[in-house]
């Protein structure tokens, strides 16, 4: 029989060493931006918004409507130092509303 080790590791250790194995970084970072996205708009926002993608640093929403697009192009800035806040990660350097 096999002798079992005593190292103790976190699950938050062991997912991270597994995501950083199997090159699934930036897919946890898609995800990741799309709950955000979610969570900081809320259900209204939430409910107009088609898409939420990630491409090369670049933030792009997708929306049905062209009011609320024009809304919130005024505050991008604003959101898009949110998103960076709540994220921790320099994943997204722009934010493109369409």
């Amino acid at each position: 029989m096999a002798k079992r080790e005593n190292d103790s590791f976190s699950v938050k250790d062991l997912m991270q060493s597994f995501i950083k194995e199997n090159n699934l970084s930036k897919g946890m970072q898609k995800i990741k931006v799309e709950e955000t996205w979610l969570k900081m708009m809320g259900p209204g926002v939430a409910s107009h918004t088609n898409s939420v993608k990630l491409q090369n640093k670049t933030l792009i929403i997708q929306l049905n409507s062209s009011v609320l697009r024009e809304e919130l192009s005024y505050g991008k800035e604003k959101i898009l130092k949110m998103m960076k806040e709540e994220i921790g990660e320099e994943v997204i350097s722009k934010l493109m509303l369409v």
